[in-house]
């Protein structure tokens, strides 16, 4: 079998006869699932980035583009700023296809500088803001970065990583930003403003010398906007076209230095297009960016998206429950795409009861599976589906999302818009039967190009199908009887307890029902016995702590899971690592009990 969801297009070469059947077979399954109101594939505009933005200020010129703590900025405003930084970036020398880094927080600024750097027909170099020098120094050397656009508070990290580099390494030019700067001078000085809650005005509203650069220059974020707009008028026309580099995301990897994606204007275009088809979206959407634009999906997904289909942006620059609470319900948010855990954290708010989620029509996202007793608390309070989707960096985000007409709980959903992806043995690379597991791979338009400077991971991370270019992507699953496909777990994290195979998303998963549990991950640990043995870390609901023991969660999982899945230590902590992203950073728990031995 087969699922394929791209359509056949004119100048294709006709399948072989036993291809033909299987993605025949796999279209006649997925067509009882698949929106009627969405085509298999599509066309996107044969256009860049940025002209996603031009187009949105020229039809929207005064509708809000971006809101950040109740400060609006429109369209036309968002569109003069980042051709402003852009005439910026060419006057200190930044050219077509040079990477230029981008070190903030969501924030206003984090979108102008997008578009600004691809105004200049530059290349985004996105970082995680809790990076620290040493690892910073990657970020600029590998892509021969000699400009970089990043927040005050994050400034001395980014400087001191610049000035541990060797003189032709490091940085050039750094401009700043404080966060205030998205604020009217009056609005956000005006002691108990509604537009700042009390808990953040000390971090938004600080502001910090500017550091000083070895070998280089400090632009404050007013001189970078040139508010005089001299320097637009020799901003030469943008050129950029869907072929050329547009960003340049770093994976997290498994060993070793994070890896450059190199993602085309026409890979994100695809997926920008297709998630606002995929959400319903229209001109009068409210978006919540909380997902960090740094990711992918944040990226893509949210900023992308809602661009391209001139929505409002709602900013978040980091997860707070009160927040979120408070920004869905005076903005009337209508599409909220998060980490599943981000849902847990708001529907345990103490003040939830406050919160008015009836705007909501999209809720979806992914890096963990939703647990279905949340999953049903969103569909029976709200009406509302939680749309489970599944992407990497590698794929710009969304390479299979669940319909949201036709939802199915702890599911990646189906292939995407014009994506065909597959279950293979991992060393045989034949394809599974249904049902059976195997490595997870695909094939689409959003797919990058391969990765920076790394032709030998490149060529390792693709396999050719059918004629087709597949990348694989490490995640095992399977796929059933309607085309859905299902995460198993990642091909390294499987635990091998006296010859069974426990999967540790399964066991999260189950873990999840019982009512004490608000957070759990599961990892391995070393058993004279069993060889390695099955280890619960958990984080207890607030009514439950001090009452249940770790015994009671043990007797719990062994009444409900099979004898050789079932954890045989549980550890209680306060809260579990999370990457910039949200996602649990099982990782650094497996090093942690792997470094006690």
């Amino acid at each position: 079998m087969s699922p394929a969801f791209i359509s056949a297009q004119p100048d294709q070469p006709a399948a072989p006869a036993a291809a033909t059947r299987g993605a025949a077979s796999a279209r006649d399954r997925h067509a009882k699932v698949w929106p009627k109101r969405l085509p298999r594939s599509i066309t996107p505009p044969a256009t860049s980035l940025w002209h996603n933005l031009a187009v949105s200020a020229l039809r929207f010129p005064d509708k809000p583009a971006l809101v950040f703590f109740d400060q609006v900025l429109s369209y036309a405003e968002l569109l003069q700023q980042a051709e402003r930084l852009a005439a910026t970036l060419h006057r200190l020398g930044v050219r077509k296809g040079d990477r230029v880094l981008l070190n903030l927080q969501n924030c206003p600024q984090w979108v102008i500088a997008h578009f600004a750097i691809l105004r200049a027909d530059a290349v985004v170099v996105p970082v995680n803001p809790m990076n620290r020098a040493e690892e910073l120094k990657h970020y600029i050397t590998n892509p021969d970065v000699k400009v970089a656009i990043t927040a005050a508070d994050l400034a001395p990290e980014l400087v001191k990583a610049s000035d541990k580099l060797a003189p032709e390494e490091r940085l050039t030019q750094l401009i700043v930003t404080h966060y205030s700067d998205a604020f009217d001078d009056a609005a956000a000085q005006a002691e108990g403003a509604s537009a700042i809650p009390t808990a953040w005005r000390d971090w938004l509203l600080t502001r910090y010398a500017l550091p000083e650069l070895q070998g280089g220059a400090v632009l404050s974020w007013a001189e970078a906007l040139d508010p005089d707009g001299a320097g637009s008028r020799d901003l030469p026309a943008h050129s950029a076209t869907p072929q050329d580099l547009a960003v340049l995301p770093y994976t997290s990897g498994t060993t070793g230095l994070p890896k450059g994606c190199m993602h085309t204007h026409a890979s994100i275009m695809h997926n920008a297009v297709g998630s606002c088809l995929w959400g319903n979206s229209t001109f009068e959407n409210v978006v919540l960016s909380v997902v960090p634009m740094f990711h992918i999906t944040g990226m893509v997904s949210v900023l992308h998206a809602a661009i391209y289909g001139s929505a409002t942006l709602v900013i978040m620059p980091r997860w707070e429950r009160e927040l979120a609470g408070r920004l869905i319900s005076r903005w009337r948010v209508t599409h909220w795409t998060n980490i599943p855990t981000m849902v847990i954290d708001l529907l345990a708010s103490p003040n939830f009861a406050r919160f008015d989620l009836s705007s909501l029509v999209y809720i979806g996202g992914g890096g963990a599976a939703m647990p279905q007793a949340v999953a049903q608390r969103l569909w029976e309070q709200y009406g509302l589906r939680f749309a489970e989707g599944y992407g990497l960096t590698e794929t710009a985000a969304p390479s299979h999302s669940n319909p949201p007409d036709a939802t199915k709980q702890q599911c990646l959903g189906v292939p995407f818009i014009s994506t065909d992806a597959r279950v293979i043995d991992p060393l045989s690379l034949e394809e599974m039967p249904q049902g059976e597991q195997g490595e997870i791979v695909m094939c689409g338009p959003q797919n990058f190009s391969g990765y920076w400077k790394q032709p030998t991971a490149t060529e390792a991370a693709f396999i050719e199908l059918d004629g087709k270019r597949f990348f694989r992507s490490g995640d095992l699953g399977h796929v059933d009887e309607e085309g859905y496909f299902f995460l198993t777990d990642r091909l390294k994290r499987m635990i091998n307890a006296s010859g069974f195979k426990v999967w540790p998303a399964e066991v999260e998963a189950l873990m999840f029902r019982h009512p004490a549990i608000q957070e759990a991950c599961i990892i391995s640990v070393k058993d004279a016995y069993r060889g390695e043995t099955v280890k619960a870390v958990v984080v207890l609901r607030a009514d439950a702590r001090g009452r249940m023991t770790e015994e009671d969660i043990i007797n719990w999982c062994k009444d409900n899971m099979a004898a050789y899945k079932y954890p045989r230590v549980v550890q209680f902590v306060e809260a579990l690592p999370k990457s910039g992203s949200g996602k649990v950073m099982w990782r650094v728990l497996q090093e942690g009990e792997n470094g006690s031995d």
